[in-house]
């Protein structure tokens, strides 16, 4: 299969530190097509060679398991191209579809690592320049507007120019090994789905915690937050995939659909409600890794009156017969205790418990990060003799040592998928922009909301809030259990 790859943005950071990573460990691995071009375009002048040497000083700053040597990065470098390009300039976008179609590939997927503000103008100007054949695919990253209405005008545009079967909107999370063998886990095999329904399922959390703060992104985190940096797309996606119906078949749509659903039957907030079950934080000067951090206000760019949070938490249900009345519990964060990613199934006690003192219920960690991995909690007996005390033990599932030799990254999944045309990983417009609904009344309410963020410590787990959050329902955040 032959195909090009166009990177807007191919001197953006999203680019030399994500994607052309993943695409090297996609060549590393065989997987990448052989006849194939990467071409990056950005407002730089840069020749093919120029562009070649400063991505590959850039690798030098990516995993050591990820960056080349130079034999490798020589070979690689062969299908690297580079042009310059004005982005509002129909003469350049003219200038691409020749380079385009000097070779008539199979695919073209044309790769939007741009602020998103630019994609109704990039995707109007591949339009007037006919760059939206069949053959042409457009990959759009996230954030996907700034709010309902600005990712209804992006989807409006992109709907103008390019049919749905040819929009990849990605989420890197749809990509991680632990989230396609959640999929595996529920549909792949018999032995959960008769406990995966409120009868059996007492609470489930989703956590994406991150230890560092926002560093040099402190102006784009002032005018974005953890809400929709991180809420509105990966963490509602994930819920979509633990709370889905099984679909009819793996078909793209028929997953997605599934998906839509759920998203459809989320709890709406009102304002009374987001004031009792939404928390927002933002961190102040604490202690991380055992080094003093600053705040959030003290960091690079960001208003010394800033109300922006940089942590949320928030309970809400699935209100269909399956989920009824089960909890699901959602917190992200910056400057938090430690970086995980995690989605952690609680299952209810036994209903009759015969080891008096040791009823510690069983729960399913789905880890996404650090590492990638299943781990069932159990109770079992320490010795032969059945009135001795019971011992929590667990049974777990490393992806990286189990499958080590078929270990694909987020990125470099989704860009294959996307050279493939495979568009089960990717969300559609309706998806999309329900979430966005979703998490809408809550920015309205927080708009009004005179108090702002609750402050917490840097190295901690967020607000003291987070935590009466759910033990109002006489739970607890899993690191606190």
């Amino acid at each position: 299969m032959s195909f090009d790859l166009v990177f807007f943005g191919g001197t953006g950071d999203l680019t030399w530190r994500k994607l052309m990573p993943a695409l090297f460990q996609a060549f590393r691995h065989g997987k990448l097509p052989a006849a194939g071009r990467i071409l990056s375009v950005a407002r730089d002048e840069l020749s093919d060679e120029q562009y070649r040497a400063w991505l590959k000083e850039r690798f030098q700053e990516v995993d050591d398991a990820k960056r080349p040597n130079d034999e490798e990065f020589a070979r690689f470098a062969e299908l690297l191209h580079y042009r310059r390009m004005d982005l509002s300039q129909p003469a350049d976008y003219a200038r691409l579809k020749s380079w385009l179609q000097g070779r008539g590939a199979d695919s073209a997927v044309l790769y939007l690592a741009t602020s998103p503000h630019l994609f109704p103008m990039i995707c109007e100007q591949l339009g007037a320049a006919g760059l939206n054949g069949p053959q042409v695919r457009v990959v759009l990253e996230k954030p996907l507007g700034h709010d309902l209405a600005s990712a209804q005008e992006i989807n409006r545009v992109v709907r103008s120019v390019f049919s749905e079967t040819q929009a990849f909107r990605i989420d890197h999370y749809l990509g991680k090994p632990s989230v396609q063998n959640l999929m595996a886990l529920r549909f792949g095999n018999a032995l959960f789905e008769p406990l995966w329904r409120r009868e059996s399922i007492a609470n489930i959390q989703i956590t994406l915690a991150e230890s560092l703060g926002v560093g040099t992104r402190g102006e784009f985190y002032n005018q974005t937050g953890a809400l929709r940096d991180m809420v509105q797309n990966h963490a509602l996606q994930l819920l979509t995939m633990v709370a889905m119906e099984p679909p009819s078949s793996n078909d793209a749509d028929a997953i997605r659909d599934e998906k839509l659903k759920v998203l459809r039957s989320l709890k709406p907030f009102t304002e009374d409600s987001v004031g009792r079950d939404v928390v927002r934080g933002q961190y102040r000067p604490g202690n991380a890794a055992g080094h003093p951090a600053v705040g959030f206000l003290q960091e690079q760019n960001v208003p010394a009156d800033s109300r922006c949070e940089t942590f949320v938490a928030l309970r809400t249900e699935v209100q269909n017969w399956r989920w009824a009345g089960v909890p699901f519990y959602l917190r992200t964060g910056k400057r938090l205790a430690s970086r995980e990613a995690q989605i952690v199934v609680n299952f209810r006690p036994t209903p009759h418990n015969i080891f008096p003192g040791f009823n510690a219920p069983n729960k399913l960690v789905i880890k996404l990060q650090p590492e990638d991995g299943l781990e069932l909690h159990l109770l079992a007996a320490k010795g032969a003799n059945q009135q001795e005390a019971l011992s929590p033990v667990s049974l777990d599932l490393d992806f990286d040592k189990a499958f080590a030799e078929n270990r694909v990254g987020a990125y470099e999944r989704l860009l294959l998928d996307a050279l493939a045309g495979r568009l089960n990983l990717f969300v559609r417009s309706d998806e999309q922009e329900q979430a966005w609904r979703f998490v809408e009344p809550i920015l309205q309410a927080w708009s009004k909301d005179q108090a702002g963020p609750r402050p917490y410590a840097a190295g901690t787990w967020g607000p003291a809030a987070a935590s009466a959050l759910v033990a109002r329902d006489n739970f607890a955040w899993d690191e606190e259990q």
